[in-house]
């Protein structure tokens, strides 16, 4: 099943695709009368229904076909505006380093610890989130930004301390996500780069606003078999210049549950993009400027896309 947030005049919703017409249905009447209205314009809150709302979703699709289902309310795709699909999430985690081709692109060799725990930062989730079709904003302080094309993973129920063994249990789909990164961050000038000033530069280049495009939609856990076994490519101005699979993962999504949630409770809605592969800019110095677009595809997901522009601020 895929799931959106959508704008339609001027009111946000939380919505479900229909496979065959590709009709957009608008769940806020089934979840109304189901007792759950006020889950029907937020995707975290629509998660924290558990299995209550996907349930009224799930039954809302298979009713559009049926004779009592004419007060259903169905949208062309083109009468309206696809949102991020967790358009608020508490939290966004990312991994740097979880494929070995994007490290050795870097020019640096694998080592024993790559193998032995991920590297897991995050992204403020207020400023960054970005939907499909809107522009990413280079703004006056970056002078590298770069493209990562990335699986996401969206939690749907609260997880603390589990397992890999179960943690997909915990999953609630997967949509795209774009770490979009400016690589050479200095806001200020000093007299010198320490490692640990280096690392904090990487690491504030990743905050800008508008630099995490997520969509263009949620596709449940139940329709992925795999999460390790989809493709993932990044265009840029229609050329291809990412492709991998992600069962190239050194930490597959199992184990980066595993991992966080011995750290932090995760809860419904939260994010985890889980790193890129190689083709990114920073290999051959090339980055996105105004006026390009950005596309990432992945197999059963969907393509994300975005246009690039210049912010003044």
């Amino acid at each position: 099943m895929k799931l959106i947030t959508f704008r339609h005049a001027d009111e946000t919703r939380i919505g479900a695709i229909a496979t065959e017409s590709e009709r957009v249905l608008d769940l806020s009447g089934p979840l109304s009368k189901a007792g759950l209205g006020h889950a029907a314009s937020c995707m975290r809150t629509f998660l924290e229904t558990g299995d209550a709302g996907l349930k009224v979703a799930r039954q809302a699709l298979a009713g559009l076909q049926d004779a009592d289902s004419g007060n259903d309310q169905t949208y062309s795709p083109d009468d309206i505006e696809l949102r991020a699909p967790v358009s608020h999430p508490n939290k966004i985690f990312c991994l740097a380093g979880n494929y070995q081709d994007h490290i050795e692109e870097g020019g640096r060799k694998m080592e024993a610890q790559d193998k032995e725990t991920p590297r897991v930062f995050m992204k403020p989730p207020s400023t960054t989130v970005t939907a499909p079709g809107e522009p990413i904003l280079i703004p006056p302080v970056a002078r590298s930004v770069d493209w990562e094309g990335e699986l996401a993973v969206v939690i749907g129920r609260a997880a603390k301390g589990v397992s890999a063994e179960e943690a997909l249990e915990y999953v609630a789909g997967y949509t795209i996500m774009n770490d979009v990164s400016e690589r050479k961050l200095l806001i200020k000038s000093r007299s010198e780069s320490r490692p640990q000033d280096q690392w904090f530069d990487w690491l504030n280049g990743k905050w800008l606003d508008t630099f995490a495009p997520q969509g263009p939609w949620l596709v449940t856990a139940d329709e992925v078999s795999d999460p390790q076994d989809l493709y993932i490519s990044t265009y840029v101005n229609g050329e291809r210049r990412q492709h991998n699979n992600s069962g190239q993962m050194l930490y597959p999504v199992n184990m980066i549950i595993e991992y966080i949630s011995a750290i932090i409770t995760l809860e419904p809605g939260d994010l985890i993009s889980t790193g890129t592969i190689s083709g990114v800019g920073a290999t051959t110095g090339e980055f996105l400027k105004p006026g390009d677009q950005v596309e990432i595809s992945i197999t059963g997901l969907g393509t994300l896309k975005n246009p690039v522009a210049e912010s003044q601020a």
